[in-house]
């Protein structure tokens, strides 16, 4: 790792990785982190889908 954090190396592979036409997308930064925390398992995955929540957002308002 040359004396640096995960942090900073995935920072440094990701500045030197090539990028979708309109730059990083958040999806796939998480993608990258899930993959290089080791990912979920089918059993974490459903866990998470079914504690999440099924009810849309509210719209903001600004007034």
């Amino acid at each position: 790792m040359h004396d640096q954090t995960t942090e900073a190396e995935d920072s440094s592979i990701l500045e030197q990785a090539p990028r979708p036409e309109g730059g990083l997308k958040l999806g796939l930064l998480l993608a990258f982190i899930a993959r290089e925390a080791g990912g979920l398992t089918d059993a974490e995955a459903e866990t998470i889908n079914e504690l999440r929540g099924k009810t849309p957002a509210e719209p903001m308002s600004f007034e």
